[in-house]
């Protein structure tokens, strides 16, 4: 008996070791994850969208009438002004811009026609004013002589009163027609002169080298100039764009966020500047506007926006490389806490209506219901069902079940 059982020991052990290593190997091994912490910590929730810089207040010069306005951007000359963008002005003092009068007109055939026939009747107008002011002449120098005449006998009372007055009346009488026979000539030359000047085509007109005869607009507020609108030599109209001038050191930020997320901001709420190229300019919100306007984004989508000023709380050396019109990142501070309970937002998933996160506890996945308040695009807070220190699963797979068993991932 006992032989029989000393010759059996050897295969029952290697047996039970060959039932251990099925079992180790059928075993399941715990599933590889990644594991985050919930913790108390500062949180805060932004609002985050693109911004451009503006300088606050921008003067834009405008032709005040119709002309031709001379090359703005050229070398300094007698007709022009040498300015370029980045150039410092000041009131009143520099000049911006400088206008002359417009060419005239191109003239067709029957305008021609009309014209120079016009010009041919102001000639026989002006001709015959003229003989009417050689025969007044004349009539003139006759009366007159009649008058002394008349006086002369008048004296010897050889002629009556009455005689003498009607030769005074006479002589007056013509020499006032003379008079008007005159001013009847220089008004005719005056409307042929002004029949002939409509015949001016534009390559016979010369543009007038007096200063005088043009405009020089000057800078309105000193500062430097921001934007050309009109660079070259152009006829405009009254009331067109031509330069604009402003302060680059009075900058602000504008962002046109969406209506959703206007209604969370309140002024005074501290902002982070970034992704201009420097280091994270301090800011704060200044002015919500009380209306939105419709915006189509690159997609296609229309969207309500809302326009939002942002001024910088950090001093001008920290962002005066920035000028008017740059791109810049901002971050509004919608809501914040100094020692909030957070999860990842890695870690949540929904359950029906609520949301839940995979909890590891004894190495074994258990999902836990919580309530969550304010999130970011990092964490959530936590009002209820997890605890500072408490293990989560982070993107939990379909292959997370109940129970299951964990491992935390080796990060290198």
């Amino acid at each position: 008996m006992h032989t029989t059982w000393t010759k059996r020991a050897p295969w029952i052990v290697v047996a039970g070791l060959a039932l251990g290593v099925l079992v180790w190997f059928a075993w399941p091994a715990p599933l590889v994850v990644d594991i985050g912490i919930v913790s108390k910590g500062p949180m805060e929730v932004t609002i985050d969208d693109d911004g451009k810089t503006e300088v606050r207040h921008v003067y834009t010069v405008s032709a005040p009438i119709a002309g031709k306005v001379l090359r703005i951007s050229q070398p300094a000359g007698d007709e022009g002004v040498s300015r370029h963008v980045g150039d410092q002005v000041t009131a009143n003092e520099t000049v911006v811009a400088v206008m002359q009068p417009t060419v005239p007109g191109f003239i067709d055939f029957r305008t021609r026609e009309e014209a120079e026939a016009a010009v041919a009747a102001a000639d026989g107008a002006v001709k015959y004013a003229e003989s009417e002011v050689h025969r007044l002449e004349a009539a003139v120098t006759f009366y007159r002589a009649e008058f002394v005449r008349t006086q002369a006998l008048a004296r010897t009372q050889t002629v009556s009163v009455q005689a003498l007055d009607k030769a005074k009346f006479d002589a007056e009488s013509n020499e006032a027609s003379l008079a008007s026979a005159k001013a009847q000539v220089q008004v005719w030359q005056s409307v042929r002169a002004s029949l002939a000047a409509r015949l001016i085509d534009p390559s016979g007109a010369v543009s007038p080298s007096n200063p005088g005869c043009c405009i020089q607009l000057r800078a309105p507020v000193s500062g430097r100039v921001l934007k050309i609108n009109q660079e070259s030599e152009a006829p405009v109209q009254a009331g067109t764009p031509l330069i604009e001038i402003g302060d680059p050191l009075d900058l602000d930020v504008v962002a046109d966020l969406l209506s959703t997320d206007a209604v969370q901001i309140k002024i005074g709420a501290p902002v982070r500047i970034d992704g201009w190229g420097g280091p994270s300019i301090g800011g704060h919100v200044t002015k919500v506007d009380p209306a939105g306007f419709l915006k189509v984004s690159a997609l296609g989508i229309e969207e309500q926006r809302v326009r939002t000023t942002i001024d910088f709380t950090d001093p001008p050396e920290f962002w005066s490389r920035l000028g008017h019109d740059y791109r810049v990142i901002v971050h509004i501070t919608a809501w914040s806490a100094s020692d909030a309970l957070t999860v990842p937002v890695a870690a949540l998933f929904r359950q029906g209506e609520n949301w839940a996160v995979y909890a590891v506890e004894d190495g074994r996945a258990q999902v836990r219901q919580i309530t969550i308040g304010h999130r970011n695009n990092r964490s959530a807070e936590v009002l209820s069902g997890l605890s500072a220190g408490d293990r989560v699963i982070l993107h939990p797979s379909d292959r997370i079940q109940q129970g299951i068993s964990v491992a935390q991932r080796e990060t290198r």
